[in-house]
């Protein structure tokens, strides 16, 4: 079989972006002779993902880049930079057409103009207010990036800053109603911290929440389901609890009364029980139902975690000595996901299906913790025994020193 025409082709698919964008091109050419912000868009426009699918300026502006006369340039077809407020539908001439962008990316949607228009991005814009962001605001001008790509405005470790450019800038804001400091927030969360320090991608940045195209603010009665995208079996509990009935009445919304929005902390043990830091006691009073439950909870869960925690703390004192507690650490790993499981059940108040899985995690403790206990006797006895024969052997070497001493004496020693 010949290749080589099979070769000819494969090659000329991946230079063809290139080879569009290297025809004549009069745009380029004038602009790169311009200064400032007329000259900035031919740098930028090189690693442009347009430029790499093989449109040219003329397949956004118009014009003919063919002709070096201006006025030949400007041609009927030109129609120049768009007005803000023309910019979602000027891309949308190609983002929101099926047809169009299956030549170019098949699997990019269509759908996000008709998106903007519902977010309250697009409503203020509909409104005339040319401060409402566009897609040029979030995206870039000629410098777009797909999203896939690290340092594109909307790669998922970017999205905060990119949000943030608009939404924590004070001055920017005002006349708004919300408030600026969302992204310090951010950064300070729990979420935050699973981005930037673990960098997992997968941890939710303003857009998970919030939409992106389609952008609006949760309203109270959507902000569980927004929560649950991610934690589905926490929300799960949630609505079998009387909490359910008691914030659907009170009009408040669920996970943020205790865990916040913006700036979600890691949870801990902490934030349940009586104490002045639980979240609890915000709306339980001393003696209520609700009060006596919240210290329920607490004693089982402080109960069971501090019995893993001396635990492992058995089995790290033994592994350190030597002693081999594989096994043992295995079965730890069982009880830790009975431990977290019976946290998560907080979210339930149920105490007796708490006291029941507790139970369960007591039950495999109790064989760790001898196991950890067995581990440090092994590790004395060995201690014992080395001591022992230490002395022995200690013992040994002074008798025979005494032994060839005497014979030296006795001139018993032979001559070399």
């Amino acid at each position: 079989m010949n290749i080589r025409p099979i070769r000819f082709i494969a090659a000329a698919a991946l230079f063809a972006p290139l080879l569009a964008f290297g025809q004549k091109n009069s745009c380029v050419e004038c602009h790169s002779q311009l200064e400032d912000e007329l000259k900035a868009p031919v740098a930028a426009v090189a690693a442009d993902v347009h430029s790499e699918y093989g449109l040219s300026c003329a397949g956004c502006h118009g014009g003919n880049p063919s002709q070096d006369d201006v006025d030949l340039a400007k041609d009927k077809s030109f129609r120049g930079a768009p007005k803000r407020s023309q910019i979602p539908v000027f891309c949308g001439g190609c983002h929101a057409d099926a047809a169009a962008m299956r030549t170019f990316n098949p699997a990019l949607r269509t759908d996000q103009l008709s998106q903007y228009a519902t977010s309250r991005h697009g409503q203020l814009l509909k409104s005339g207010d040319s401060k409402a962001a566009v897609c040029t605001d979030c995206h870039g001008v000629h410098g777009i990036q797909s999203a896939r790509f690290p340092k594109s405005m909307t790669f998922p470790w970017n999205i905060p800053q990119t949000c943030g450019r608009c939404h924590s800038d004070k001055r920017y804001m005002e006349g708004y109603t919300i408030p600026t400091d969302q992204l310090d927030d951010y950064k300070a969360s729990a979420h935050a911290a699973a981005l930037f320090e673990k960098k997992d991608l997968s941890a939710p940045v303003c857009n998970d929440c919030h939409g992106n195209h389609g952008a609006y603010p949760p309203s109270v009665s959507s902000v569980a389901s927004v929560c649950r995208q991610c934690h589905p079996s926490t929300g799960e509990l949630f609505t079998k609890s009387p909490h359910k009935k008691a914030f659907d009445e009170l009009g408040a919304g669920e996970c943020e009364a205790c865990h916040g929005n913006h700036k979600i902390l890691t949870p801990s043990t902490a934030m349940i029980g009586t104490d002045d830091k639980a979240v609890c006691v915000q709306c339980h009073e001393k003696g209520s139902r609700g009060f006596e439950a919240a210290a329920e909870l607490r004693r089982e869960i402080d109960g069971f975690d501090g019995g893993f925690q001396a635990a492992a703390g058995l089995l790290s004192q033994a592994k350190q000595k030597g002693v081999e507690v594989s096994d043992a650490e295995f079965k730890l790993q069982d009880v830790n996901t009975i431990l977290v499981t019976a946290k998560n059940m907080t979210h339930g108040l149920d105490t007796a299906e708490l006291a029941k899985t507790v139970a369960e995690g007591e039950e495999l403790l109790a064989g760790v913790r001898a196991a950890g206990e067995k581990a440090l006797d092994e590790a004395r006895f060995r201690r014992r025994g080395l001591a022992v024969t230490t002395a022995l052997l200690a013992l040994l070497a002074i008798a025979l020193a005494l032994k060839i001493r005497r014979m030296g004496r006795k001139g018993a020693l032979p001559s070399r």
